[in-house]
């Protein structure tokens, strides 16, 4: 799949392709902060055009999901809250959107999927789908009643409890547990 467009939470918040890194990737850590955080999140792939689908018929339009990290300066997210600015630069920089490999719709119980992320080995975030605020159905329905998704497309569905700071140097992993080919390894490298 070629990644296009991501949307997040319900901010409707776009990324440029060059927030995308994919396994194996560098995650650059910009001299714009001092404070780079990771939020798991689930990641839903559109495989056909979604526009105004109801809620019972979204998941026919979903092509399968990723383990995905919103990479966050967060410094810069709350000086941007404190002066009432959008605050989209702090989520936006490039690599800054890490996605694992794709699994398709049929191999992951998308309403019980037990997610995990790791830095250098420490289990920093363990959560599972069934505990999301708004399942998988209810959040594409919402988003496609306002913005048509197309096949490409990424959805990160939000970031349970557990989210923390990277440094340089630290090596970033996350996967679905027990699903063959999900993890995804990321390294944590200066901004050159």
């Amino acid at each position: 799949f070629t990644f296009y467009t991501v949307f997040f939470k319900q901010w409707y918040q776009r990324r440029v392709r060059a927030c995308y890194v994919e396994n194996g990737g560098d995650i650059i850590y910009p001299k714009i902060t001092k404070n780079l955080h990771h939020e798991l999140e689930l990641g839903v792939i559109i495989g056909k055009k979604m526009t105004k689908v109801s809620k019972e018929d979204v998941m026919a339009h979903v092509a399968g999901f990723s383990v995905t990290i919103d990479v966050t300066c967060r410094d810069l997210q709350e000086q941007c809250k404190a002066e009432r600015k959008p605050w989209s630069i702090s989520k936006c920089l490039d690599t800054h959107c890490a996605v694992g490999p794709f699994i398709p719709v049929d191999q992951l119980a998308h309403n019980n999927a037990e997610m995990i992320l790791k830095v250098n080995g420490e289990v920093r975030q363990h959560a599972n789908t069934k505990d999301m605020l708004f399942d998988v159905p209810t959040l594409n329905e919402y988003v496609n009643q306002h913005i048509t998704l197309l096949p490409g497309d990424l959805v990160q569905t939000g970031t349970p409890e557990g989210v923390g700071p990277m440094n340089i140097g630290d090596t970033v992993t996350v996967s679905f547990p027990g699903v063959p080919g999900s993890e995804a390894s990321f390294k944590i490298v200066d901004d050159a």
